[in-house]
């Protein structure tokens, strides 16, 4: 049996393959050897020699032994973690207290990071810290406190917070407090205490308020009393202000029938419009003041005696007699100036019937 035999390949094809392949191998290294750091990052290099290097490398282009060393990168810019922790006041209230943190590692101190904490060092490291800080910084305040005196409460958390992380050097750029809540007890009781004081201020609003009318009424009475103690005194000195006040009802009377539509028939003495009557200065002659022998007014229970018969006469002379006429005087409506239809109820008014409407 004969055996088969590959043909030789031509020396030439030979050394383009090992050329080929050195060229492969060459350029793999070559890409293998290179790394980049991003823009907001920092590289260290692990060498299998001599373990983490102390060099820490900025962003670009970097270059390195293939297998020997490989680059650690680390992210130092600011990330925001939120974290929240029950805890207890000072007056044994419990709350509920969250923070959100904005921290990065120290870009000085990445070997050292690396070598105690590796690269999850805000989930060994914020967790642990933030609960101890919020405890003891929330056990100096009462409840009331941690409300009003919150920018206080938050500057203090701020500040042993930054200096606790400092020990395992991490930057902490921003502490806020994003939510402050009591149990359901505590935030019951201060609403029924707020509801409480209200009620009172609203008390004490009302009893104000019934001082106040008080004191209002009592001043009125006192002008009202002054006033008809003035008047009194200029009826009994002069009777010819009521008869100018009387006038200007009559007045104001007859301006109110002249521009009314409807008509009905009244007695004129009730509404003051028979000026032309002499009974019309009856009631005013009747408050003259009686003088006695040697000029002596009337003391004051004579006073009130004749005011109180003079104002009884002049409710008798006031009240209307109504009633229905069958034929009145103007049967159709005959268009007239407001002056003739004055005229005319000034007129008829000492007959003893006037046209009004109500």
């Amino acid at each position: 049996m004969n055996e088969f035999k590959l043909p030789k390949a031509p020396n030439g094809i030979g050394v383009a393959a090992s050329c080929l392949a050195a060229v492969g191998v060459t350029g793999y290294g070559f890409w293998k050897s290179m790394y980049t750091v991003e823009a907001g990052h920092r590289a260290i290099i692990f060498s299998r020699l001599g373990g983490i290097q102390q060099d820490i490398l900025t962003e670009g282009l970097h270059f390195r032994i293939p297998w020997f060393h490989w680059p650690i990168i680390y992210d130092i810019r600011s990330r925001p973690r939120k974290l929240s922790s029950p805890t207890g006041s000072k007056d044994l209230q419990m709350v509920n207290i969250s923070l959100r943190v904005l921290s990065r590692p120290d870009a000085t101190m990445l070997p050292s990071m690396y070598r105690h904490l590796g690269l999850d060092y805000d989930e060994k490291v914020l967790p642990s810290i933030c609960n101890e800080v919020l405890k003891s910084v929330v056990a100096k305040f009462n409840a009331s406190q941690l409300i009003t005196q919150r920018q206080q409460v938050s500057n203090l958390v701020r500040k042993e917070l930054t200096e606790r992380a400092r020990d395992f050097n991490i930057v902490l750029d921003d502490v806020s407090i994003t939510e402050l809540s009591f149990g359901k007890e505590y935030t019951a009781a201060v609403e029924s205490k707020q509801v409480a004081q209200q009620e009172a201020q609203r008390a004490a609003f009302f009893v104000e308020k019934a001082k106040q009318e008080k004191q209002q009424k009592i001043v009125q009475a006192e002008g009202e009393a002054e006033a008809a103690k003035m008047l009194g005194l200029a009826l009994s000195q002069n009777p010819g202000y009521l008869k100018l006040r009387k006038i200007r009802a009559a007045q104001n009377i007859s301006r109110t029938i002249a521009n009314s539509p409807n008509r009905l028939y009244l007695s004129g003495n009730g509404l003051m419009l028979n000026i032309q009557d002499p009974s019309f200065d009856d009631s005013s002659d009747k408050l003259k003041t009686p003088v006695f022998s040697g000029d002596k007014r009337l003391s004051l229970g004579n006073w009130n005696d004749a005011m109180q018969s003079a104002v009884k006469t002049l409710k008798s002379e006031q009240q209307a007699t109504v009633k229905t006429n069958e034929r009145p005087l103007i049967r159709d409506s005959v268009p007239m100036s407001p002056e003739e239809q004055v005229s005319i109820l000034l007129d008829s008014a000492d007959g003893g019937a006037k046209m009004i409407v109500s």
